[in-house]
């Protein structure tokens, strides 16, 4: 499920060149619908906060399930680019709800190995950011003579909507008979005020906006137009879009020997210390050029950013107390979120005033200062441990 539902996010990625084509927009206008993808994945985070206090978890992935199949035959069907928006906030929607239910249920499943259940958890996530660009230049191939048959849709990306919501539509199924045969938790049955837990664990909510809402607004603002700034260093169309696989594909280990570092290390360092190596290696990137380097250097910034996913999860399930895990946790993924869904709509628009490169140093140089007061927080003893 959670392969589906992080597909669903990051699809849009190396389709905004098909957008800007079918639609006849600018790249701001494509950079403002992957923005809606983020800000719709916020927008039900504390409403689903909300109802995991009066309905088991399980039930809330269950219901998501059914939001993707509905909002990928709403995205699937869109002819103009208010339809795209609207659908794409619908994908967001789906995937929002889905994380807030059952990444504090996985960590609940395993409560003796938090980080490594959030990795494996994590791992088959960033599995879909892998396939994207494939399985999306795979269905583009194949989809003007399934078009010419059996005129399932209009245009070739259309069909990459259909693909997700049938897959959907069978994994949902399966997951419910999965959830009837197990023995669930139920550690958050104490979880039943979601104002006061965010009132008791307001610091490290705060500290998990701050760390994830930044880094995420500049991660957003890149692999967005990942494959677009590829083709301005001098790459094909072609192999600009597999550098996404690259960038992605560099998270699979990320996500599974950090979940287990995070098990092993302090964690606030380890998180600060990826934080520095993701601000370092993203300037690297925008002084580099030719296939090779840009390929090292891709996997080296995947890697990087990726580790703090897992990482940062596991900081806070691990921290936060059984009365107030799936509460807070939904407080602070709706702040973080908010923050970073902007970040692709932020490239996209200073894009037509500047070049790739000089949008990037800024935003490292940007995050730089954060990571930096970061640093001195934590060594002043202010973040919470």
């Amino acid at each position: 499920m959670i392969f589906l539902v992080n597909l669903a996010r990051v699809v849009f990625a190396p389709l905004l060149g098909e957008f800007i084509t079918f639609f006849e927009v600018n790249r701001a206008t494509v950079g403002f619908v992957a923005t809606l993808v983020w800000l719709g994945s916020a927008t039900l985070r504390v409403p689903t906060g909300w109802a995991l206090t009066r309905i088991p978890r399980h039930r809330v992935v269950l219901g998501t399930g059914l939001v993707l199949v509905l909002a990928s035959a709403l995205t699937a069907s869109a002819t103009s680019i208010e339809m795209l928006m609207v659908g794409a906030a619908a994908m967001g929607l789906a995937s929002g709800a889905y994380f807030v239910a059952a990444n504090p249920l996985v960590s609940e499943l395993y409560p003796e190995r938090v980080g490594r259940a959030m990795g494996i958890h994590g791992t088959a996530s960033q599995l879909a950011a892998v396939f994207v660009a494939p399985f999306v230049t795979l269905v583009l191939a194949v989809a003007p003579a399934l078009i010419e048959r059996f005129g399932i849709v209009s245009a070739p990306w259309q069909l990459v909507f259909v693909c997700i919501g049938i897959a959907a539509a069978v994994v949902t199924l399966v997951l419910f008979f999965a959830a009837r045969s197990t023995d669930l938790p139920d550690a958050g049955s104490s979880d039943r005020d979601l104002l006061s837990a965010v009132r008791k664990e307001w610091r490290i909510i705060l500290t998990g906006v701050v760390i994830l809402g930044a880094t995420g607004f500049v991660w957003q603002g890149l692999f967005n137009f990942y494959e677009l700034y590829m083709v301005s260093k001098g790459l094909s169309e072609a192999t600009a879009r597999n550098m996404l696989t690259v960038i992605f594909g560099a998270g699979v280990p990320a996500f599974f020997f950090s979940g287990r570092l995070a098990d092993r290390l302090p964690r606030v360092p380890y998180i600060l210390g990826v934080l520095v190596a993701f601000v370092l290696s993203l300037l690297v990137l925008t002084q580099l050029s030719g296939l090779l380097p840009l390929l090292a250097i891709t996997a080296v910034v995947g890697y990087v950013i990726h580790s703090l996913f897992p990482a940062l999860d596991t900081y806070l399930l691990d921290t936060l107390p059984d009365e107030s895990r799936g509460s807070a946790y939904s407080v602070y993924s709706f702040g973080m979120m908010i923050f970073q869904a902007n970040g692709a709509g932020a490239v996209g628009y200073l894009t037509e005033f500047f070049s790739f490169n000089e949008v990037y140093i800024g935003l490292a140089l940007g995050l730089g200062v954060v990571v930096g007061s970061l640093v001195g927080l934590q060594r002043l003893g202010r973040i919470p441990n």
